[in-house]
């Protein structure tokens, strides 16, 4: 999985190599799926919800340009795959599932794993979790119609937003958001596809 995303899909950060190394990533799906963990491909998990594709995972860590004093937030933490891998790579990860068995379930495999760097709690993740903020790095791991504007409100000066826009619930495209002094840059990183983001400042939940 590891050689893929470096030789195929050219992710070169060798912290976001060496965590995706370190993850058990078959530790996250449903036990009749384990042995198709390092695919490449996302993976259904309880809830209607899934795990991203590996090189999703690798790209959308990529580019929050994390280092060992970062403070993450993370939108959707899922089983906890990425929550894991960002755990490897920053210092402090805030981590929000607004399913709250996926949460609960999320927060106990990251801590059989020894991970005391990352918390999981249930709540509407489109309003961020304020109390921690500001953040360097912020990804959201479902799409919504336009950028939660709390979310920007909490990103530090020259913090990242990782995040899937898209006009539809089935199609988006990969946006990094870089808070500027003049306000925001945008970069498009091209099409993916995720579950809805719901919320007050997602999709409703319908």
């Amino acid at each position: 999985m590891v050689a893929r995303l470096r030789e195929h899909y050219g992710i070169n950060d060798p912290r976001v190599l060496d965590a995706m190394r370190n993850v058990p990533r078959h530790f996250f799906v449903p036990e009749a799926l384990q042995s198709r963990a390092y695919g490449d491909h996302a993976l259904p998990i309880s809830a209607n919800q899934t795990i991203s594709q590996p090189f999703i995972v690798a790209r959308m860590t990529e580019l929050l340009e994390l280092d060992a004093n970062s403070r993450v937030l993370e939108i959707g933490a899922g089983s906890g795959y990425q929550t894991a891998v960002l755990s490897k790579i920053a210092a402090q990860v805030y981590s929000i599932e607004r399913i709250g068995d996926l949460a609960r379930e999320a927060q106990a495999r990251i801590r059989e794993l020894g991970i005391y760097n990352a918390t999981v709690k249930c709540f509407d993740g489109t309003l961020g979790w304020a109390a921690n903020a500001p953040y360097d790095a912020i990804l959201v791991a479902a799409g919504g119609p336009t950028v939660p504007e709390p979310l920007i409100a909490q990103l530090k000066m020259g913090g990242r937003l990782v995040v899937p826009v898209g006009e539809s619930r089935e199609s988006q495209r990969l946006i990094r958001v870089i808070k500027t002094e003049q306000g925001r840059k945008e970069e498009d990183y091209g099409g993916c596809a995720f579950v809805p983001l719901i919320g007050q400042h997602g999709w409703s939940d319908r």
